[in-house]
């Protein structure tokens, strides 16, 4: 059996035939013409194959060279996504999460003290982002994610659905009256804080007011970490998810204007690789988790524990 050719050749031969040539690959791998020049020629004579043809334009694959570039392609993807996973793999004793940031800050963190009391010997990881994560790469060890679910390769379990509220900070004033916004009708005289998914059209509909006029919006952000700091800070109102608000609304910095609500159409679910059973931290989280949403989905507030630390 012979030796598998060396790294170094191996990733100058995949660059110059994706790139089209030594200069190119060499750029790109910062080291010399001749360097890569020469680890092609130690490539070539390893295997005993003819990987490029030569000409006066420089090297052009052979059939050989570009079937074997693909595999070897594809291989060295494999390795750096091994050393990647390897790199971010969790410590026994550390539960890596990953959610959206908006509901990290707002739902989960208010709550995460007391699944430290009940396993304490667990250190917590939270990796937020607004993609999706493909849990194939092993980063993480249970998420939460918003959507509609059959998502492929991962278990899940709905958790809650979710329901839009319109809010304003107390300190708000409806301009150029000076008082604070009570109606349906106040609230589309209002300068509107918004996300590009905001259903302000099914909120009017259950108000029975028209839509909002062209300009209404002066802020659209894709987080609403943005939308909910915009309106703590009485530049307007916004429609907003129950789950992201309630924690302020029970500490009065944020004030529901009407009881008009309207569905949320993506739930939340919790989500983990694609096994027949949960290990022990998965296992554990999903107990709290649960927990934690039947007191929320009772109670309709932060956890009394958040408020009182407020």
């Amino acid at each position: 059996m012979k030796p598998i050719p060396p790294l170094t050749a191996l990733r100058c031969f995949e660059a110059v035939a994706r790139l089209g040539g030594v200069t190119q690959a060499a750029r790109e791998l910062h080291v010399t013409h001749s360097a890569v020049s020469q680890q092609i020629k130690v490539l070539e004579e390893s295997m005993g194959v003819a990987l490029f043809m030569r000409a006066a334009r420089g090297l052009r694959l052979t059939e050989e060279g570009r079937l074997y570039a693909l595999d070897i392609r594809m291989a060295l993807r494999d390795i750096t996504h091994a050393t990647r996973r390897a790199q971010a793999r969790p410590h026994e004793s550390e539960l890596v999460i990953t959610t959206l940031p908006s509901f990290a800050q707002h739902w989960l963190v208010p709550r995460l003290a007391s699944f430290r009391d009940a396993h304490p010997y667990y250190r917590i990881r939270l990796l937020t982002s607004l993609q999706v994560e493909d849990f194939r790469q092993g980063v993480s060890d249970i998420g939460i994610r918003m959507g509609q679910g059959h998502w492929p390769d991962v278990a899940q379990q709905k958790l809650f659905d979710d329901e839009m509220v319109v809010v304003a900070a107390p300190h708000f004033a409806l301009a150029p009256d000076g008082r604070f916004p009570v109606t349906a009708a106040d609230v589309m005289a209002c300068p509107l804080i918004s996300s590009p998914d905001t259903p302000w059209h099914e909120w009017c509909q259950a108000a029975q007011v028209s839509e909002p006029a062209e300009g209404a919006v002066v802020l659209s952000a894709n987080d609403s970490n943005l939308v909910i700091a915009a309106v703590l800070q009485g530049q307007g109102v916004a429609l907003e998810r129950r789950s992201l608000v309630a924690y302020a609304l029970a500490r009065g910095e944020l004030l529901q204007i009407t009881d008009i609500r309207v569905p949320y159409p993506y739930p939340y679910w919790l989500v983990w690789q694609q096994r027949e059973i949960l290990d022990a931290a998965q296992a554990h989280f999903a107990q709290w988790i649960e927990g934690e949403v039947d007191a929320y989905l009772r109670n309709g507030s932060a956890p009394a524990a958040a408020i009182r630390a407020g």
